[in-house]
């Protein structure tokens, strides 16, 4: 990030509390149990004071070693982090003074004897954070004044960049430091426990398909998702099907009924797609749907599925052409309600533009899925992007199964995928199939688990997909 101190520019003084940050790290010397507490609020950054960074970071250090903080523990962890600490100013030519053990004692003594009671310890807590926010706000108001003069990429450019830092830092997920591994270690196996006791991996979406499911362990809540198939294979309907399932399973968890699903169809209406969701809950037939001609039973199938499906928190966009950039302003907007993007489905590729000018159409599906790819990062959600395939499996006449090879228009798909999901319906095909509701659905690229090929069932009239038996091929 540019170097920009615009609380100095202004003349203005840097917003922090010496004293709220004294008073967080002695209440924790008098009851050290509420450190607990303040893990998941503060980090070192959020001191403004680097005695008082140093401390905390000592905390830290006697916490994730389940050690004992009393002030002799937390004197040696201070010369030990601060000898630390210029090993690595040493290394990078910085000037920095290592803290020695008399002067350690002295200021654990100091701040020992700030606080009479840690009653008060999370006000201190949310004051320290406030003002760290604050300071935070004025670095990204510097960088995008920075952006801003160099003028060195087009307005909405800038825009796009300055309202994704401000959001982030809404979010509380500006950090942009290294971490250390063994913080990365403890969330894992925090997450690991909670697989092993409840089934339920925090860091994954289910599609709502066991045999899928199986197959992919969960799409990873950071992930690119491509679905591939040639025209009239149901690939829209998959993954409508996966939607709805999905926002299901969101409101039915209490600790999920803020996440949300959203839906950008570039192709179809809302008023269309909404129409393919109820006829796949209500078990209707889709032409029925379009020609008007159902009974008083349908109509009460329709008005169950209707009920069910205003309980998901599903949001449509069917915007033509939107970009990456318009598909985030729209998220974090969405976000900023409390509606948190926990799936992004899009449909589908082809049908995006891109952010830049760019005429060759490899080069901008390119510079789209990288995006794509950025932004399923920045929300920390899975995004299935549906895609076009070559005429390749068709070329033969007799419709071979799709390969990544059949990825149309860029090789880079393939490359910026986390999964790569094809459809295949033989009786596409083939005028007498064994089988005509068969379709396999073909992982051909998966970064967490197997590839290969599982068989669902196709129920066309109502556009849905079902697993009739657990079996891969």
């Amino acid at each position: 990030m540019p170097e920009f101190d615009l609380a100095k520019e202004l003349g203005r003084k840097v917003p922090f509390s010496a004293e709220a940050e004294q008073s967080v790290l002695g209440s924790v010397l008098i009851d050290p149990d509420c450190f607990n507490r303040l893990t998941g609020i503060l980090t070192e950054r959020d001191f403004y004071l680097e005695e008082h960074r140093l401390m905390f970071a000592a905390m830290q250090s006697l916490f994730a070693e389940s050690r004992d903080i009393d002030p002799v523990t937390l004197i040696n962890a201070v010369v030990r982090e601060s000898a630390l600490e210029a090993e690595a100013a040493a290394r990078s030519h910085r000037d920095y003074h290592a803290v020695d053990a008399e002067e350690a004692g002295r200021y654990v003594r100091l701040i020992a004897e700030v606080v009479p009671t840690a009653a008060n310890v999370m006000e201190y807590a949310r004051i320290v954070r406030d003002h760290s926010k604050l300071r935070r706000l004025i670095d990204v108001c510097g960088e995008i004044t920075d952006d801003a003069f160099a003028q060195t990429d087009r307005p909405d450019v800038i825009l796009g960049k300055a309202e994704q830092l401000v959001f982030e830092l809404s979010q509380g997920r500006d950090n942009k430091e290294f971490a250390h591994i063994k913080d990365v270690l403890k969330a894992t196996l925090s997450n690991l426990k909670v697989v092993q006791n409840e089934g339920i991996n925090a860091n994954t979406v289910a599609t709502g398909f066991s045999v899928v499911d199986t197959k992919l362990v969960g799409m990873g809540t950071s992930d690119l998702v491509i679905l591939g198939a040639r025209p009239g294979m149901g690939k829209t309907s998959f993954a409508l099907n996966i939607a709805t399932q999905v926002a299901r399973g969101f409101a039915n968890r209490e600790e999920d009924r803020d996440k949300a699903v959203c839906i950008f169809s570039l192709e179809m209406s809302r008023e269309q797609l909404a129409t393919r969701m109820l006829s796949s809950e209500a078990m209707v037939d889709s032409h029925t749907l379009r020609s008007g001609k159902f009974n008083d039973a349908d109509w009460n199938k329709l008005a169950a599925a209707g009920v069910l499906l205003s309980r998901c928190n599903i949001f449509i966009d069917d915007t033509p052409g939107i970009t990456v950039s318009g598909m985030k302003s729209k998220l974090r907007r969405l976000a900023s309600s409390h509606n948190t993007p926990g799936l992004i489905v899009i449909d589908y590729l082809q049908l995006m533009d891109s952010d830049k000018r760019i005429d060759n159409q490899v080069q901008k599906i390119s510079d789209i899925t990288r995006n794509l790819k950025i932004m399923a990062k920045e929300f920390n959600a899975p995004v299935i992007c549906l895609s076009q395939l070559s005429r390749g499996p068709e070329e033969s006449g007799k419709g071979r199964r799709p390969v990544l090879s059949d990825l149309r228009d860029s090789g880079s798909i393939e490359q910026d995928a986390d999964i790569v999901v094809f459809l295949y319906r033989e009786s596409y095909y083939k005028e007498t199939p064994e089988n005509k509701s068969a379709v396999d659905v073909i992982v051909a690229k998966n970064r967490h688990g197997d590839t290969g090929t599982v068989r669902m069932t196709w129920i066309g009239e109502y556009t849905k997909f079902v697993v009739t038996e657990d079996r891969e091929l």
